[in-house]
C-alpha cells in the first residue's frame, strides 16, 4: 500500500484536495440551502413571583465600641478575654495604683469627700433647718428696717442730750427727720430686703430636693472625680461581647493604647448601596435574604430598617443607603463579612409568568414569539412585575401551555424583535 501511494507526487495529492473541497460546496449548493432550525421553547406556567433588589455589603454590630487607655501606667488586672460576654460598667482592666499619675490617685479621695456632701443634701435636714432659721431673722430685720423708714415720713419725737454743769440731761421734742436721716434709712431698708430675698432662694433651693441647684453642683463634682478615677480602668459602656483584646498583665500601656473592641453581636447590620433606579422601591420593614461567601450552604434573612434620603455621587453614579438588620444571626456571622442581599420589593401569588430572556422589543412594543403548528408567531405583550427570570403578563395573546421561542430565528438578516 505504501508503495502504491508512494506513485504520486506531491502536486498530484494537492490538486486532488482541491477538486474534493470543490465537489462539496456543489453538494452543499445544491442541496437547497434550507436551514434546519432548532427552536428552545418553554410552556408558559402560572407561578408566583418574586421582584427583589440584589447589592452588596458588609456586616457591623448596632453598637461597637473600642476602649483605649486614658492616661498612662502598668497593667494590674485583666478581667476580659476574646469571646466573653460582659455587660455594662464591667470593669475588663485596670492599672496598678502605684503605677498612676498623683492627680488619679487623689481623685478617689475627692470622690468620697463630694459622695458625702451629695448625701448630706440629699437626706440631711440640717442645711434646711438652719436655712428656714434665717429666712426668719432676715424677715425681721426687713420689717424692722421697713417700719422706721415708714415712721420718718411724718413728724418724729426727737431725744436731744446735752450736759448742764456737767451732768448728761436729755429733753423729748417732736420734729422732721433730716435728708441724710431718710437717705440712710432707705439704704438700710433696700440691704435688708436683698438679704431677705437671697435667704429665701437658699430655702426653696433646698425645698428641691435632688432637683435643687445645690444637689446638681454636688452631682457634677461626684462625676468630675469618678471620671478621673476611671482613666485607670477600662470600663465596658453597654452589654456585649468582645471581640477584640489586647492588655495582658504587667503591660506599660499609654494614652491612646487600644485595650479592647467590644460590639453587640445580639444585632447585626448590612449597609447596602441601591442604585436611584430602584431606591423608590425600598421601604422600611421590607424582608431579605442574605448569603455569605464564608459560610457556604447558608441562607440568612433580614429586615430593612432604614432607607438613607439623600444619594451619594460616586463616578457618576447616584445611590443610596439602606440598612438591614439580620433576623436570624448566628456566631457564624461576624462584623466585616461580606454579604449578598436581595431586599423583597414585591411578590405576587397566581400570575402567568413567561421568561424575561423571551421579550424582544420590536418598534417600541414589547413582543413574544409563541410555536404555532411549528412555525413562530409573534405576539405583542404587556408587562407587569419583574424578576431578574420571569416577568408577570397583563395583556397579550398568552395562555399557559403556550410553547414560548427563547431563540426566535433571523428575520431579513437580523434577529426577531430586533
Amino acid at each position: 500500500m505504501k508503495k502504491f501511494f508512494s506513485r504520486f507526487s506531491r502536486r498530484t495529492w494537492i490538486i486532488a484536495g482541491v477538486v474534493a473541497v470543490v465537489l462539496l460546496i456543489i453538494i452543499i449548493a445544491n442541496s437547497g440551502g434550507e436551514e434546519v432550525v432548532q427552536f428552545q421553547t418553554v410552556p408558559v406556567e402560572r407561578g408566583n413571583l418574586v421582584a427583589s433588589v440584589g447589592a452588596t455589603g458588609s456586616v457591623r454590630a448596632r453598637q461597637s465600641a473600642t476602649l483605649i487607655w486614658q492616661t498612662n501606667g502598668i497593667v494590674e488586672i485583666v478581667n476580659g478575654e476574646v469571646g466573653s460576654r460582659v455587660s455594662r460598667d464591667d470593669v475588663l482592666a485596670s492599672l496598678d495604683k502605684a503605677s498612676l499619675n498623683q492627680n488619679i490617685i487623689l481623685a478617689e479621695a475627692d470622690l468620697v469627700s463630694a459622695q458625702k456632701a451629695l448625701e448630706d443634701l440629699l437626706k440631711s435636714d440640717t442645711a434646711r433647718l438652719e436655712a428656714q432659721k434665717a429666712v426668719d431673722k432676715a424677715e425681721k430685720a426687713y420689717e424692722k428696717a421697713y417700719n422706721w423708714r415708714m415712721k420718718l415720713n411724718g413728724k418724729i419725737e426727737i431725744i436731744d442730750y446735752y450736759y448742764d454743769f456737767g451732768v448728761l440731761k436729755s429733753r423729748q421734742y417732736k420734729g422732721y427727720a433730716s435728708e441724710d436721716t431718710i437717705a440712710q434709712a432707705d439704704k438700710d431698708l433696700a440691704l435688708a430686703e436683698a438679704r431677705l430675698d437671697d435667704s429665701r432662694r437658699a430655702y426653696e433651693r433646698l425645698l428641691s430636693g435632688s432637683d435643687s441647684a445645690e444637689v446638681a453642683a454636688a452631682e457634677a463634682r461626684v462625676a468630675a472625680a469618678q471620671s478621673t478615677l476611671n482613666m485607670a480602668y477600662l470600663i465596658a459602656p453597654f452589654d456585649g461581647t468582645i471581640t477584640q483584646a489586647n492588655p495582658a498583665i504587667g503591660d506599660q500601656v499609654s494614652t491612646g493604647t487600644v485595650g479592647y473592641r467590644i460590639d453587640d453581636l445580639s444585632h447585626l447590620l448590612v449597609d447596602v448601596q441601591v442604585s436611584e433606579v430602584d431606591i423608590n422601591s425600598v421601604t422600611v420593614g421590607q424582608a431579605s435574604t442574605l448569603t455569605f461567601d464564608a459560610i457556604l450552604g447558608r441562607e440568612y434573612h433580614g429586615e430593612v430598617v432604614q432607607v438613607g434620603q439623600a444619594g451619594d455621587t460616586v463616578q457618576g453614579v447616584v445611590s443610596f443607603t439602606v440598612t438591614i438588620e439580620l433576623t436570624d444571626t448566628d456566631e457564624l456571622v461576624k462584623p466585616g463579612m461580606t454579604a449578598a442581599v436581595n431586599i423583597v420589593v414585591e411578590e405576587v401569588k397566581d400570575v402567568v409568568l413567561i421568561p424575561n430572556r423571551a421579550v424582544r422589543l420590536v418598534d417600541g412594543n414589547r413582543v413574544v414569539y409563541k410555536l404555532v403548528d411549528g412555525q413562530p408567531v409573534q405576539v405583542k405583550v404587556r408587562l407587569g412585575s419583574s424578576s431578574d427570570i420571569s416577568s408577570v403578563i397583563i395583556d397579550g395573546d398568552i395562555k399557559e401551555g403556550d410553547l414560548i421561542i427563547l431563540n426566535p430565528p433571523s428575520l431579513n438578516g437580523g434577529p426577531f424583535g430586533g
